[in-house]
């Protein structure tokens, strides 16, 4: 029987926010693909290493992890089982046989112990109910001396795709959506609570190195609210509001993106905290 312990988010990855982000796969990529390039070079990811991959969504930190490890092996598990078979029908189709996945809450699977040499992450670990269980079973898992890498969004002021999403305030109730602090995308946005929550769950060395990268949302402004307005968080708050209200943000938010427009392409900078921990040896 499959341990859950963050319900709602199994709920929403396991609906319409994990179809479409398994069906926009290659957008999201667009999107975070600066981040891998870091992220892998700071996990020092050895031929013969094994991998544990958390929140590894569609698979796409999995598989470039799995070519560095190429006589190792990669497992990247995720609550979404659509962007999990996204990854294992992309995995194969790539020869990325080294490459597995497992639907699993990594809060609370009851993985092999000391079974890793490393765990990365690229923004999947910040939506942990109880982040210090979570990493100290991630730590578990970890071999003595393995290293932890992962990528977390940073404060919200530094991502442009937040400061065009303000624009809504005037025609949607955004609430607290981007505070930092909270449940959710900005969890882990100080980097001292970063290492408050690592120390707490047996990890030494934590060190929060910021980071920022460019990502293509989309081909012109009208795409990319689209998008954006399609995604689970837009159709939440754009179902709250009649039709005319709907139009007005969309409206608004086109205008703030038009800005960020270049040839065939809507540019977008994100920041995040690239962190590295290790196990104590």
């Amino acid at each position: 029987m499959l341990d859950i312990a963050n319900t709602e988010q199994a709920h929403a990855w396991n609906g319409y926010e994990g179809t479409y982000w398994a069906r926009n796969q290659d957008r999201w990529d667009a999107v975070n693909g600066g981040f891998n390039e870091p992220l892998l070079a700071a996990a020092a990811i050895g031929e013969r290493d094994r991998v544990l991959d958390v929140g590894c969504g569609a698979g796409k930190t999995s598989r470039l992890a799995a070519q560095r490890a190429a006589r190792g092996r990669v497992l990247g598990v995720d609550l979404s089982v659509p962007m999990l078979e996204r990854a294992r029908v992309t995995a194969a189709r790539e020869g990325a046989g080294n490459a597995t996945f497992e639907h699993a809450d990594a809060q609370v699977h009851p993985f092999e112990p000391a079974a890793f040499d490393v765990a990365i992450s690229r923004f999947g670990v910040m939506f942990f109910g109880d982040p210090v269980e979570a990493f100290a079973n991630i730590g578990r898992a970890l071999r003595p001396g393995g290293r932890l890498a992962f990528i977390c969004a940073a404060d919200a002021g530094g991502n442009e795709w937040i400061q065009a999403m303000a624009v809504l305030r005037d025609h949607l109730p955004l609430g607290g959506f981007a505070v930092a602090g909270g449940p959710g995308m900005f969890s882990l946005a100080d980097p001292d609570h970063i290492r408050a929550v690592l120390s707490s769950a047996g990890f030494v060395d934590a060190d929060p190195v910021s980071v920022e990268a460019y990502g293509n949302w989309g081909r012109d402004a009208e795409d990319t609210a689209d998008f954006l307005l399609d995604s689970g968080p837009g159709r939440h708050l754009t179902g709250q509001v009649d039709q005319e209200t709907r139009g007005r943000a969309r409206e608004a938010l086109v205008n703030r993106l038009r800005d960020h427009e270049e040839p065939d392409r809507v540019r977008l900078r994100s920041t995040g905290w690239l962190v590295t921990a290790s196990r104590p040896a």
